[in-house]
């Protein structure tokens, strides 16, 4: 039987550029504990993103959050031996965290280059609509549409 849900830890804001969401970002990438590391790269990206698009990075970068983050995704219900795939929509926080994940997935997999470079073109990539995390989300949204008879089953 599930326990109730742990309380969600306070995030200080990044110190560059204030901004909690930058911070989750960072904390995402954070390999082996070398969050100096990991800082250093996401700050890179939105120095190439400024350099690159002459816009605000920090624009860019909740732009491409905001165009990655699915509105609704399949979550399994078991009724009766079945296990359906019910078409739910996605809290605000999930939707942050899978566009954060989805966002280095698709960077992580570009070849070539150093990842500030990858993760930068793959910011700006999806602040314009396209690249491969627009493509998962959109593949979220499909599977999500092709299961609309299930939606009675909600939780």
């Amino acid at each position: 039987m599930r326990r109730g849900t742990p309380e969600r830890r306070i995030i200080m804001p990044d110190l560059r550029y204030n901004s909690v969401t930058v911070q989750k970002m960072i904390n995402h990438v954070l390999s082996r504990g070398k969050k100096s590391l990991a800082t250093r790269l996401v700050h890179d990206a939105l120095d190439i993103i400024r350099e690159k698009t002459q816009k605000d990075p920090i624009e860019v970068f909740e732009t491409a959050l905001k165009n990655v983050g699915p509105i609704m995704e399949v979550r399994p219900r078991r009724v009766g031996g079945a296990t359906y795939q019910v078409p739910m929509e996605v809290p605000a926080h999930r939707r942050l965290t899978l566009a954060i994940r989805w966002i280095l997935d698709a960077a992580r997999q570009r070849p070539g280059k150093s990842f500030p470079e990858k993760l930068a073109a793959e910011l700006m990539d999806a602040a314009n609509e396209t690249g491969n995390a627009i493509r998962k989300r959109d593949e979220t949204h499909k599977m999500a549409e092709a299961n609309r008879a299930f939606a009675h089953y909600r939780i």
